[in-house]
């Protein structure tokens, strides 16, 4: 197989002057509700949804999500959450985080419906490659958490099988920041220690970097 540019787009800020270099990567993968698009350029080849709890039910309902630019042009749609995990969580999240009551409610049904019923694939990442995280975040200290990130899941699921070993994965829209109960400190220095390692980087807004991205 050729070697691909992956780039894996978070919905925060973008270097700026990144959107062409995005727009030429072989695959461009997304998340949610796509906020990338525009500066973070329009390509999108899969959509990643939180496919649990109430992001999940608002992406569903109505047709603003359904009808999006980002997802109307997507030829994937990849449930970032597993079910089995997720069932598993709920009594102990109960007694823990009361409020997130709804957490765990279960909406891959409907990701899957939409994407059959418009003719594309559906995969959803699995329980093993959550399990797999949570281990590996545990070598960088987190704060106690309810659950990584999507973005962190896609970036794991995306180096332990999606990519081959040739291809270049590249990150753009990642501050680490937002929910308090994602481990957002210990994603962010594991993702530096997977660019240590050279298994991806980070697209940075020097002329040189956004070359190589393209």
């Amino acid at each position: 197989m050729a070697r691909r540019t992956i780039m894996i787009v978070g919905n925060g800020e973008v270097p700026e002057g990144a959107a062409a270099t995005i727009d030429a990567a072989d695959v461009v993968i997304r998340f949610n509700d796509c906020r990338s698009v525009g500066a973070g350029g329009t390509k999108t080849d899969i959509v990643a949804v939180c496919n649990t709890g109430r992001p999940a039910l608002a992406m569903l309902g109505g047709g603003r999500w359904k009808n999006s630019a980002a997802v109307r042009q997507s030829r994937e749609i990849w449930c970032v959450r597993s079910a089995e995990k997720f069932a598993g969580m709920r009594a102990a999240l109960a007694e823990t985080h009361p409020d997130l009551d709804d957490f765990c409610d279960d909406y891959t049904a409907g990701f899957e419906s939409f994407a059959v019923s418009t003719g594309r694939a559906h995969r959803i990442i699995s329980v093993a490659a959550h399990e797999q995280l949570d281990g590996d975040l545990a070598q960088f200290a987190p704060t106690p958490y309810v659950v990584p990130s999507s973005g962190m899941v896609v970036i794991a699921d995306v180096l332990s099988g999606f990519a081959s070993a040739d291809d270049d994965i590249v990150l753009a829209g990642f501050g680490h920041a937002g929910w308090a109960l994602h481990p957002f400190g210990a994603e962010r220095r594991y993702v530096d220690a997977l660019v240590a390692e050279g298994r991806l980087r980070r697209l940075s807004s020097s002329s040189s970097d956004l070359s190589q991205g393209a």
